[in-house]
């Protein structure tokens, strides 16, 4: 019924019961895959060998923009991991101008070696962007990036930005952050956006959608944002669950 088409299944392998019942907890409220995103080297062989182990979970493989400077894959690196059958994305990647400081070109440098090997695969990417949307658009954009497409993930940005990714073939994937109270502009964006283009995630461990805000996030919580969007579009849970899953499927073909 629901697709978490953002999770970091990894960082969950301590709660109660261990990943079996996180996993298990979700497919009770009718999550039926989950993907597992990376953001460095060690945790992209973590994502794969849960991966493996789970026939319902599919993989990313990527560095996320904040980690240090000095952990790089280069292309051909990355494209050997990528190959593996339960990897299905790249990323995440992108830019974060939030948490870094300084000159940022290795980030930009980082982000586009990503976009080369999503494009070289035809996987999609994975994209993270905070305080950095026209940079993150304009390396999309230049880059060519529509030939591998992708998800702006965790989405935060203005309807703008939105219009943009979708006019490059993205979709836009909506977190718990959608059903927050101060999230105004981001509901407002929320309604607008097409259907056939939008995705649910949790980014568990993080950023817990309402009723269990600021509390552990698990996969089992999309259901709550997809209840959410439903109430905000006038729309039924339903046709959310199967509209976004389709849309992930569409994406992904071979999931």
């Amino acid at each position: 019924m629901f697709i978490d088409s953002h999770c970091h299944l990894n960082l969950l392998a301590e709660e109660e019961g261990g990943l079996d019942a996180v996993i298990a907890q979700a497919k009770e409220v009718g999550v039926d895959h989950i993907l597992c995103i990376s953001i460095d080297k060690a945790s992209c062989h973590d994502v794969i060998s849960i991966a493996e182990s789970h026939p319902d979970i599919t993989a990313s493989v990527g560095i996320h923009p904040n980690v240090d400077q000095d952990e790089n894959f280069t292309v051909e690196e990355l494209i050997k991991l990528a190959q593996h059958d339960k990897v299905i994305a790249i990323g995440e990647t992108g830019l974060d101008y939030f948490r870094s400081e300084g000159d940022l070109e290795w980030q930009r440098d980082r982000f586009r070696t990503h976009i080369e090997v999503g494009k070289q695969l035809k996987k999609p990417l994975i994209i993270h962007t905070r305080e950095a949307r026209d940079d993150t658009m304009d390396i999309l954009e230049k880059e060519g990036a529509e030939q591998a497409g992708g998800i702006i993930h965790c989405f935060t940005e203005n309807w703008e930005t939105a219009q943009r990714a979708l006019d490059i073939g993205f979709y836009i994937s909506l977190s718990g952050i959608v059903t927050f109270k101060n999230a105004v502009e981001l509901q407002d964006v929320a309604r607008k956006l097409p259907l056939d283009r939008i995705l649910i995630e949790t980014d568990a461990p993080y950023l817990a959608p309402v009723p269990h805000r600021g509390k552990t996030n698990k996969p089992a919580f999309v259901k709550h944002v997809a209840e959410f969007l439903a109430e905000l579009r006038g729309d039924t849970v339903e046709n959310i669950a199967q509209a976004t899953s389709e849309n992930f499927h569409r994406l992904f073909p071979t999931v």
